[in-house]
């Protein structure tokens, strides 16, 4: 499938049809793969990857992608670049895009992509900012898919921090139709202009309360309260324990209701072992479809 979009920075870019379709090439490219592999559509291509922090699904998965496609990958560490000597993102983005047929950076800054973007002539995608993570969308809704055939009308309950995930699954609901409600201590919620646009949608439900987040949920989904961008130790006190996935929780939401987590996690702070361990949790196919999803997104993007 095509998409209309050059970039995908935020998952706003989509239509909901474009989404859902991506989704669905995902799932098929994940049963051609156990029959015997994708076909060589990315042949001769080749995806820049530019890590600005540390990364094994993300790393991984595109990686893994393009060789299955028949392309390949360059991993360049912030080290490998002249953007750490001082060149600037612009001169960056030209020079990459003679050489490289697609370009996907993790990155401190969501400005930084908004830059490449700009002066890219190939397609950038987020491999994850401050701001969002729209891979790790696509895998979830993926995997939601798989687990529950359907998308719409869904209620996915978000508990804890407001952070860049969270604000890619509420995009991801807005263009499926799924519901969201979303728990967060106070001034840790997700980013208003998101909400704002999303409600014009779907139903989104922001609370400080996470029992009634995850009463009668579908779907239980969680992150790490301290990354990358933010460990400061005080801030985890302020979830813990109430903004803690543990069974008290999950036994709120339907008994056929799935966890998700977009890894790592941090066990025993914002969900419990025996949630993730649990019959519930399907965070391990969840980390297995960002190779799927992946795959088709850069498929769609490349015209492929």
């Amino acid at each position: 499938m095509k998409i209309k979009t050059k970039d995908l920075l935020t998952l706003s870019e989509l239509t909901p049809k474009e989404f859902l379709g991506l989704i669905d090439h995902s799932i098929k490219l994940k049963k051609e793969l156990k029959k015997g592999g994708n076909k060589p559509f990315l042949k001769n291509k080749t995806l820049t990857m530019i890590f600005q922090k540390p990364s094994t699904r993300t790393r991984v998965s595109f990686e893994t992608g393009m060789y299955q496609l028949g392309g390949h990958a360059i991993n360049l560490s912030s080290n490998d670049t002249q953007l750490s000597r001082g060149e600037s993102v612009e001169d960056t983005a030209k020079t990459l895009s003679a050489y490289t047929d697609c370009i996907m950076a993790r990155v401190y800054d969501h400005s930084l992509l908004d830059k490449l973007s700009k002066h890219a002539s190939v397609p950038v995608i987020n491999g994850l900012s401050d701001s969002f993570h729209p891979c790790q969308i696509l895998a979830d809704f993926m995997t939601i898919k798989e687990k529950k055939k359907t998308l719409k009308g869904l209620k996915i309950a978000w508990i804890g921090d407001g952070n860049n995930v969270c604000n890619s699954m509420i995009f991801g609901a807005a263009l499926s139709g799924a519901k969201m409600s979303i728990a967060t201590p106070k001034g840790f919620g997700p980013d208003k202009s998101t909400v704002k646009v999303s409600q014009n949608l779907t139903d989104i439900e922001l609370t400080t309360d996470p029992v009634k987040a995850a009463k009668n949920a579908d779907v239980v989904v969680t992150d790490t309260y301290s990354s990358i961008h933010n460990n400061d130790p005080k801030r985890i006190k302020k979830f813990l324990p109430k903004y803690q996935v543990n069974d008290k929780i999950m036994n709120l939401a339907k008994k056929n209701a799935i966890f998700l987590h977009c890894l790592p996690a941090k066990r025993e702070q914002e969900v419990t072992s025996s949630v993730i361990d649990g019959p519930q949790s399907v965070v391990w196919d969840e980390a297995e479809n960002r190779l799927h999803s992946q795959k088709a997104l850069l498929l769609a993007l490349l015209h492929a």
